[in-house]
């Protein structure tokens, strides 16, 4: 029986999954480093999507204490539900056992900002909240954002499909020299020449987000909804990682926020993190 290798991936979404990575890691407060590993593992805990690091215990140079207990965090725990899959963030929302601690160095102290886990596999090894450190390195290279995952890529292509996007009726984008962006697990994404959208249609928005893969965002744009509620829809990175160097200044949408006809055929809204109700 032939198998599809991205359900396998999913299928063991619910389990607490690692994969041991060469790289040296390392993670600084104030500039000094108080991570510093070659022994590093990429962690999903159960149902999570984006990887976090995990080190041993030793090659934390930063004093590890017992975090103080958060009624916000246990709140946020409860109230996952029935989601099948977790957004990135919300480091304390965890779903695995394990202990709480922060992460106390000279030059700060970073509360809850790592996880002893109690599972045997990775007995004496410590999760970290990417998000509570100053600076992460590969090697000698800074990553952003999250670790980058070895089972999910990008790739840009140039395409000569014609496009047309809209929202509520008015036409925010057409054209015929896209450039797609797949990436795993998640829609493809059309990019397009920033002259071929009608950005006078669109609305500046204050929003900043950051890609492991693609970089930070410099632009973000929103447009107005017949309730009145104002909702991102597009952005564009000017100055991409080196494996998005082909979307430079293009703009992107929320396939999910708007609606898309590619080639002439009407595609439906994909479900995923960024839908909105």
């Amino acid at each position: 029986m032939a198998i599809e290798l991205g359900g396998v991936l999913f299928g063991q979404l619910q389990g607490l999954r690692f994969q041991p990575t060469p790289k040296r890691i390392r993670a600084t407060v104030g500039g000094d480093a108080v991570v510093d590993t070659t022994r590093a593992v990429l962690l999903w805990e159960p149902r999570r999507i984006v990887p976090a690091y995990a080190v041993p215990a030793e090659d934390i140079t930063a004093e590890l204490v017992p975090a103080p207990a958060s009624a916000e965090a246990a709140a946020a725990l409860d109230g996952l539900g029935k989601r099948r899959v977790l957004s990135p963030g919300h480091f304390r929302t965890h779903t695995t056992k394990g202990e709480e601690l922060t992460v106390r160095a000279p030059a700060g102290e970073r509360e809850a900002a790592a996880f002893r886990l109690a599972d045997p596999d990775l007995e004496d090894y410590v999760e970290l909240d990417f998000d509570a450190f100053d600076q992460w390195l590969e090697e000698d290279e800074p990553i952003i954002s999250h670790p980058r995952d070895p089972f999910h890529r990008i790739d840009v292509r140039r395409s000569s499909r014609s496009v047309l996007v809209e929202h509520e009726g008015t036409v925010l984008a057409e054209s015929t020299r896209p450039r797609l962006l797949f990436e795993t697990h998640l829609p493809v994404r059309t990019y397009l020449p920033r002259e071929d959208v009608h950005i006078d249609r669109l609305l500046p928005s204050e929003t900043t987000t950051a890609c492991a893969y693609k970089g930070q965002t410099t632009s973000y744009w929103a447009v107005e909804r017949a309730d009145g509620r104002r909702v991102d829809v597009a952005w564009s990175y000017e100055h991409p990682l080196p494996d998005a160097v082909e979307i430079t200044a293009m703009v992107a949408f929320f396939d999910e926020r708007v609606d898309v006809v590619l080639d002439g055929v009407r595609r439906p809204r994909p479900v995923t993190p960024w839908s909105l109700p």
